[in-house]
C-alpha cells in the first residue's frame, strides 16, 4: 500500500478565546479559530484580501497550554492534519472541517501588551501516541468556528 500524508501548515491570527470542554469520555478538548489572509490583485490592477476561517482542535498537553496562554489576537504557527465529521440535529446534518493541531508555536499578541516577535516562542507538540481524536458534541449556536 503506498503512504499518503495529511498535513497542515498555518500562521495566522486567533479569533475567539479558547473554549475549554470536555468529551462524553472525560478527554478535555480546546477549540478556537484562527484567521488567515491573503493579498492579491485582480484583472482591473485592485487590491483584494480574503480572510479564511480555520477550526483548531487541540487535545492532551495542549489543551492546557492553549487554556493558559492562547487569547483572541494572538499570532500562531500551527501544524496538524484535516478531520472532517458530521453532526445531526433536529433532522438536519451539519458537517465540520477541523485542523488537529499537534504541534503549535506561540508567536505573539496583536492583544496590547507585549506583541510582535518579542510573545512567547515555543513549540509544544501534543502526545504522539494519540493518533484519533474522540467525537465531539458541536454546540447550539450556527457560527463556522
Amino acid at each position: 500500500m503506498s503512504r499518503s500524508l495529511n498535513k497542515v501548515m498555518l500562521i495566522g491570527n486567533v479569533g475567539n478565546d479558547p473554549d475549554v470542554r470536555a468529551t462524553s469520555s472525560g478527554t478535555q478538548v480546546a477549540k478556537v479559530s484562527l484567521a488567515t489572509n491573503r493579498q492579491w490583485k485582480d484583472g482591473s490592477g485592485q487590491q483584494k484580501e480574503k480572510t479564511e476561517w480555520h477550526r483548531l482542535t487541540f487535545f492532551g498537553r495542549l489543551v492546557d497550554v492553549v487554556d493558559q496562554w492562547v487569547k483572541k489576537g494572538d499570532r500562531l504557527y500551527v501544524e496538524g492534519r484535516i478531520e472532517y465529521s458530521e453532526t445531526e440535529k433536529d433532522g438536519q446534518k451539519r458537517y465540520w472541517t477541523d485542523v488537529v493541531v499537534t504541534e503549535m508555536v506561540m508567536l505573539g499578541s496583536t492583544a496590547g501588551g507585549g506583541g510582535g516577535e518579542g510573545g512567547r516562542r515555543e513549540s509544544i507538540e501534543s502526545d504522539p501516541r494519540a493518533s484519533s481524536s474522540p467525537p465531539i458534541s458541536e454546540p447550539d449556536d450556527d457560527l463556522p468556528f
